[in-house]
């Protein structure tokens, strides 16, 4: 099978796992009539798969490692698709959660090997360059578009169909991966999997989101919200010593010794904390400001995905390969700021052609230039035995960054607006309001990111020339320098 095809294979099952985190937010009005949520318990239909799913990525990483990344993709994807099926027929709301749950669970898995997988199948830097610039495409993009086929989907079929969409589209997908080329056995047969620390950093990494997800509800200074993260700080410094002493750890401290992997990982937080804001943000305004309904909402992103796409595809790996991500890098951010900048001028009074569309230009060509080169130098360090993990990591952070990002900039909104509705501001001021602090706040967060891009992200001394990050990991001396410091 060739190579490309497999790589469609994978990134169809990303796909599929990465709408599911968007295209449910439109249409929950409509589950939450048919199945008789509250308002209250609504937000648990998004929550119950972020908790696993960003609860796992990292253990399943790991997995993948030990006993064969695409043994843990299939499975993965069986799991995903059978959870979608029963999301699909759910008639009450116990059910939802359950299999809500289970699609995390399987989402988790599946998502915490791919960029393994792509980055094992492309060894050659310019085919990996391309191949990684695809993964991204699928990754950037394919929140926007679950926005647009939630809307379509739920108006024309019922809300129902927003899960049985996935059903053939895994069944295929887990069948043809079992084609996918290059198997492997697993590097860890044999040794220990760490028990202790994969119960101490799921159980960590489950409380966090948690508590990042239910701040929205509770305010990030409420006794249960510092309950859960003071214990999830807790369980997280108990695998960090854990990970020092363990024979086999699950998280070898070898991953944290080189400054690309570790630049990169504090550079795409603090980038998803700030970016993940504009697709739930965006979409607010243009619903409950502009007036759009849930289409013409979804086709008002559509110019995001669209230069994405191009970027990814077309452009990204040609700069990487001539420039190197480092440099590449900072002006991606700073295109990603200004389009965050543009957004916090947002007028109460205003139309999608001027607030809206200038800022898709500069956030859509950014986020497709920052994404591959992200995706490279957070690989640039994992050796073929450890790509699992740092896929898995890589993963981890943005899914943590999203909820993160959500939840800070979604109360801050909430919080501005209340304000404004108090002081005696209209309702579609008081909205706008809100919605301008968030994306200033936003641009703060990837202003953040672009600092340490140009800092921790320097290129090493005494490096005449950078290759793409998309094939660092084939040379780690020029790529990734060793550094005693992460």
């Amino acid at each position: 099978m060739s190579r490309w095809f497999a790589l469609a294979i994978l990134c169809a099952g990303q796909l599929m796992v990465i709408l599911d985190g968007t295209i449910v937010n439109v249409a929950l009005p409509a589950i939450q009539e048919s199945l008789g949520f509250s308002s209250s318990s609504l937000g648990w239909v998004v929550n119950a798969y972020l908790i696993p799913f960003g609860g796992l990525l990292l253990l399943a990483g790991r997995f993948g490692d030990l006993f064969g990344r695409k043994r843990v993709f299939v499975t993965g994807l069986v799991v995903f698709t059978v959870a979608s099926l029963l999301c699909g027929l759910a008639q009450n709301a116990t059910v939802l959660l359950a299999a809500r749950f289970a699609q995390g669970v399987g989402g988790a898995v599946t998502s915490s090997v791919t960029l393994a997988m792509v980055v094992t199948m492309f060894t050659e830097p310019g085919e990996r360059a391309r191949a990684i610039g695809v993964y991204s495409f699928v990754q950037s993009a394919g929140g926007t578009l679950g926005l647009l086929l939630g809307g379509v989907l739920t108006q024309a079929a019922g809300w129902h169909w927003i899960f049985f969409v996935n059903v053939p589209i895994g069944v295929a997908a887990a069948v043809l991966a079992r084609r996918v080329p290059a198997a492997d056995r697993g590097a860890g047969r044999g040794k220990s999997t760490d028990a202790l620390g994969a119960v101490l950093i799921t159980s960590a990494l489950m409380l966090a989101v948690y508590a990042i997800v239910a701040a929205a509800d509770h305010g990030f200074g409420s006794a249960r919200t510092l309950g859960f993260g003071l214990v999830a700080l807790v369980l997280l410094a108990a695998f960090v010593v854990r990970q020092a002493r363990a024979e086999d750890p699950l998280l070898p401290p070898r991953m944290f010794r080189y400054r690309a992997v570790s630049g990169a990982l504090g550079t795409h937080a603090l980038l998803i904390s700030g970016m993940f804001g504009f697709q739930f943000l965006a979409v607010l305004y243009m619903q409950k400001v502009l007036g759009f309904d849930e289409v013409e909402t979804g086709a008002g992103v559509v110019p995001v995905s669209l230069l994405i796409g191009l970027m990814s595809l077309f452009l990204a790996p040609r700069l990487l390969g001539r420039f190197g991500a480092r440099a590449v890098l900072p002006a991606a951010l700073v295109l990603i700021c200004a389009g965050l900048g543009i957004l916090g001028r947002v007028s109460a009074d205003g139309s999608y052609l001027t607030d809206v569309f200038p800022a898709t230009v500069p956030l859509g060509i950014g986020f497709g230039l920052a994404m591959p080169a992200l995706a490279g130098l957070a690989m640039s360090g994992a050796t073929p035995q450890d790509s699992g993990l740092a896929s898995g990591m890589f993963n981890t952070v943005q899914q943590v960054g999203a909820s993160l990002g959500l939840a800070l900039l979604s109360t801050l909104a909430a919080s501005r607006t209340g304000a404004l509705l108090h002081d005696g501001a209209s309702r579609d001021g008081a909205l706008t309001g809100g919605y301008q602090l968030a994306f200033r706040v936003g641009a703060v967060f990837v202003l953040g990111a672009l600092v340490v891009a140009v800092t921790v992200l320097r290129r090493p001394r005494g490096a005449t020339s950078e290759a793409s990050a998309a094939g660092a990991a084939s040379r780690p001396a020029e790529a990734d320098t060793p550094s005693a410091t992460p």
